[in-house]
């Protein structure tokens, strides 16, 4: 069984920044894509931002220029520095590696976290 846990979610006024990571836990070969969503409250989750195995990067239009994601393959992790804050911003964030291979099974699967809240003060 892989499991994922995010940290790093907090309050923040506007114009600050926090970093979140996600670690996934299991025996673990390999991970395709790894991402973040979120979800603001009364909205539908989005796309923050993913990061492929080699390195390929996408943004939400709302974050580029402000976030960054990236992944440490040997630890299984990925992280997303967000900077220059906006109350806009505020959601619960949702770490997902999606296309897992398991040490046990060939099967590609998709995960998610459990989601850590993310509030910034304007």
């Amino acid at each position: 069984q892989v499991y994922l846990v995010e940290s790093g979610g907090g309050l923040v006024q506007a114009g600050g920044s926090l970093r979140l990571s996600c670690a996934a836990s299991g025996a673990i070969r390999s991970i395709n894509l790894m991402g973040w969503y979120r979800q603001a409250s009364g909205k539908q989750r989005e796309l923050v931002a993913t990061i492929t195995g080699r390195n390929e990067l996408n943004y939400a239009d709302s974050v580029k220029g402000r976030f960054i994601i990236s992944r440490d393959n040997a630890k299984n992790t990925v992280s997303l520095q967000m900077n220059s804050l906006e109350a806009e911003d505020t959601a619960v964030y949702y770490c997902r590696m999606n296309g897992v291979i398991t040490m046990s099974s060939y099967s590609r699967n998709d995960y998610w976290g459990k989601g850590t809240l993310v509030t910034v003060s304007s």
